[in-house]
């Protein structure tokens, strides 16, 4: 999935998960998937300048934005911390020449117990919870998902924090969001996500495991884990936007969760 957001949301769901309070025009109606879908609703928000600013961004852009899927676990240290530190800040500063794609299963296992897929999570039911939870956000929620998650996974109690994160985040109730979980729609989303996971080529040894335009090589996983944003820019065939200068800071990310 291609997930986009006005700048300044992205922004403001990256300062609030650090504790820092952000404001917003209190005659601001509009749930922020909606910020920009028109000159009215960014203007009330206070947000038409970043809307206007997006656009543009999109207009300079060039060619295909670079793929990048994460293969994860809910619960996993490795995993929250790669898309914590690397892969949101990443997709914030590469707008418009980055794609994310989120796959929460990882090492998990799949069976069938009459008419129905159940799940052996690495990290217990609760992983399975969380895996389950952040595949409905991502098919309920829209472009909101990806803030969602990183909302979540930003928390000490990933599934603790899943309310309040679709709450400010989306305008999806969460009881939409916990019957998908409990129902047949959670199921099959999970099964996607394994059948997902169990196609990857190579196939994944840990997790986080990282594509990039469907391809992983140990280089590339590599780069990936110590400067994401600077093998995006390396990879984008097109005009590259001024945030490309700052990929040159590297980070080390050594964490991992193998699938044993």
């Amino acid at each position: 999935m291609v997930m986009e957001l006005p700048l300044l949301l992205i922004l403001t769901v990256w300062v609030n998960a650090r504790g820092v309070q952000s404001a917003l025009p209190p005659n601001c109606s509009y749930p922020p998937s909606q910020w920009c879908s028109s000159l009215d609703s960014a203007a009330q928000c206070g947000v038409l300048k970043q809307c206007l600013e997006r656009d543009f961004i999109r207009s300079r852009q060039t060619a295909e934005p670079v793929e990048v899927a994460l293969y994860y676990e809910s619960l996993c240290p490795g995993c929250r911390l790669f898309l914590v530190e690397m892969l949101f800040p990443s997709w914030i500063l590469a707008s418009g020449i980055m794609s994310v794609a989120l796959v929460p299963y990882g090492n998990a296992e799949e069976k069938v117990v009459g008419h129905k897929y159940v799940y052996q999570c690495q990290h217990g039911e609760q992983e399975c919870l969380g895996n389950t939870i952040e595949a409905c956000v991502m098919n309920m929620t829209g472009p909101a998902a990806f803030p969602i998650i990183f909302c979540m996974e930003s928390a000490a109690d990933v599934i603790k924090a899943a309310e309040s994160c679709v709450g400010v985040y989306s305008n999806v109730s969460w009881s939409s969001i916990m019957s998908c979980v409990k129902g047949d729609l959670g199921m099959q989303l999970m099964h996607q996500n394994a059948l997902m996971t169990a196609a990857l080529k190579p196939p994944h040894e840990y997790v986080p495991w990282v594509t990039i335009n469907g391809e992983h090589t140990d280089d590339l996983q590599k780069q990936a884990m110590s400067n994401l944003l600077g093998l995006v820019c390396n990879k984008y065939k097109g005009t590259k936007p001024d945030t490309c200068v700052m990929g040159q800071h590297s980070q080390h990310f050594r964490s991992y969760c193998h699938n044993n």
